[in-house]
């Protein structure tokens, strides 16, 4: 999911939705305290979320507004640790299955109602009820006992969900899981007020949140504007930007930064030589940030010819990535040996990646059942775009094997809009995917990719020692040992050709002098509530 800026998933994005414009939006002058002053106006490029409710997101640019608008119990911090959100503190069971969350008493919702226990357990209960048709439920809430059984229609309330009082909630797993805490700050965990959902079907369109900026005005294809809810946290004392304006499918970015009209971009591989030239005019507003991000090719492992490992492993011994990245990409990605995007946890310097070997590969497929790759079965990979426009990378890995295999490989194109959502129903032989951390945790790449059965495990992937590796994985509560686990996942995934990974992205951002605290973390997004504008 998420993934903002230049990966490959945040290309996936584009909806039809109903002009809306919210003429005074939310703001409660009754939450007790002093509201923080805020002031200056943001202008940043931006394209129609998908959606705005929290169950349902499962993409990067939805997810990003939602994180804006919305707020769960913990975030993450600048080192991407759990920290507070509406939760002050919590405690752990010494089994390591129970956590009590105390919540904050002075966390209201946009509209002035005040937040208390009952809300969260209702929004968790609402985005496991198979009629709001989350794809992310059961990945990031299925760990807390009687999850199951809400997903399943069997009961609407979660057991292992517990109200102590208005103010403390008790949440038990069905066993440790070592990465509960990190999913708990994803938009799936985020709280929803009872009585903005009853409004109506598209009550998400005038969201009633507890987070950092309310909607303001929303106008399809134009403009989406945001706006400081100064009794967010009346701890802090930073006075941020007040108005953020997303300015929606406007042009380029890169032009409409050259003309001011926005204050931040995200640049593509067209200008990654001009904004690098150390003498350019760009040199001192120019930000790399790494990313927990990885672009690969999946194979539908239930399907010939890629049911055969050894036929993926030729396919993935053809592709000479060095070239790809220096020639294609001018270097603005890194070549992917594993699945761990380097600063993830458990990221391994010494796996053993899969070799560019073109005679071996081209063995391989001789002393496979097929012989010579002309008794292959047509290949055809899934992609997203529309009219034939590929991306550069994909065009320059089927050419690849072209000329290395003598294979021919088609190419079909999803509707961005729906690619996300359909691309498990739709898949042909292979699928062009990128994948960006929901939460800093090897969990969330390496069982949610490819653990049997898994929500995204598109490729459908199966390996009983894998899956092994990665429960034993994620009930390890001492870390090392856990993250140790989790390489040795890894390292079967790669030699078995799960997928051929590709690269890493990071982005290029552009930014305004005037502009302060504009911060990429490593899942791609920046809290807009800690950037400042210097000028009006």
């Amino acid at each position: 999911m998420k993934r903002l800026l230049f990966t490959f998933v945040s290309l996936l994005l584009v909806c039809v939705l109903l002009v809306l414009y919210l003429p005074g939006g939310f703001f409660n002058n009754g939450n007790g305290g002093t509201p923080v002053t805020r002031t200056g106006v943001l202008n940043l490029y931006g394209t129609d979320p998908y959606t705005l409710d929290p169950a349902v997101i499962g993409d990067a640019n939805s997810y990003y507004y939602a994180l804006q608008i919305f707020s769960g119990l913990l975030k993450l911090d600048e080192n991407l640790e759990p920290v507070p959100d509406i939760a002050r503190d919590w405690n752990i069971s010494q089994d390591g299955k129970t956590y009590t969350f105390y919540l904050r008493d002075d966390v209201y919702f946009h509209s002035g109602k005040k937040l208390m226990a009952q809300d969260i357990k209702y929004s968790w209960e609402r985005a496991c009820n198979p009629a709001t048709g989350s794809q992310m439920a059961d990945n990031i809430l299925g760990d807390i006992a009687g999850v199951a059984a809400v997903l399943n229609g069997e009961r609407d309330d979660i057991s292992g969900v517990e109200v102590v009082n208005d103010y403390e909630l008790k949440v038990t797993l069905d066993e440790p899981k070592s990465y509960f805490l990190s999913k708990l700050t994803c938009a799936t965990a985020f709280v929803v007020n009872e009585d903005n959902i009853k409004s109506g079907s598209d009550w998400w369109l005038q969201p009633d949140g507890t987070g950092p900026f309310i909607l303001k005005q929303w106008d399809e294809n134009s403009l989406l504007v945001l706006e400081s809810y100064d009794y967010y946290d009346l701890t802090s004392s930073f006075a941020g930007v007040k108005t953020v304006n997303f300015h929606l499918w406007a042009g380029w970015p890169m032009d409409l930064y050259e003309t001011g009209q926005i204050d931040v971009a995200g640049v593509g591989i067209g200008y990654i030589d001009r904004i690098t030239d150390p003498a350019g005019d760009f040199a001192d507003e120019l930000y790399v940030y790494p990313e927990l991000s990885l672009i690969y090719l999946g194979f539908n492992c239930s399907q010939p010819p890629f049911d055969d490992a050894n036929i993926r492993l030729a396919f993935s011994m053809a592709i000479d990535k060095d070239k790809i990245v220096s020639l294609t990409y001018r270097d603005a990605v890194t070549g992917a040996d594993g699945i761990l995007p380097e600063g993830m946890p458990g990221f391994n310097e010494e796996l053993d990646g899969i070799e560019y070997d073109v005679e071996r590969a081209l063995e391989i497929i001789a002393e496979s059942e097929y012989g010579d790759v002309s008794n292959l079965s047509p290949i055809t990979i899934t992609t997203s775009g529309w009219g034939g426009d590929i991306e550069s990378g994909l065009q320059a890995v089927i050419n690849e094997w072209r000329v290395n295999l003598g294979v021919e490989v088609e190419v079909r194109q999803l509707e961005p809009e729906v690619y996300l959502y359909e691309l498990m129903q739709e898949k042909d032989e292979m699928f062009y995917w990128g994948w960006s951390a929901d939460y800093p945790h090897p969990q969330d790449f390496l069982e949610v990719l490819f653990g049997s059965g898994a929500e995204y495990n598109i490729g459908e992937y199966n390996n009983v020692e894998v899956d092994s590796l990665l429960q034993a994985a994620n009930s390890e509560l001492d870390k090392e040992a856990s993250l140790e686990l989790y390489r040795q996942a890894e390292q079967i995934l790669v030699d078995e050709a799960a997928c051929i990974p590709l690269w890493y992205s990071q982005s290029y951002v552009l930014v305004k002098p005037y502009v302060i605290g504009y911060n990429l973390n490593l899942l791609g997004y920046t809290r807009l509530n800690e950037v400042a504008v210097t000028v009006e």
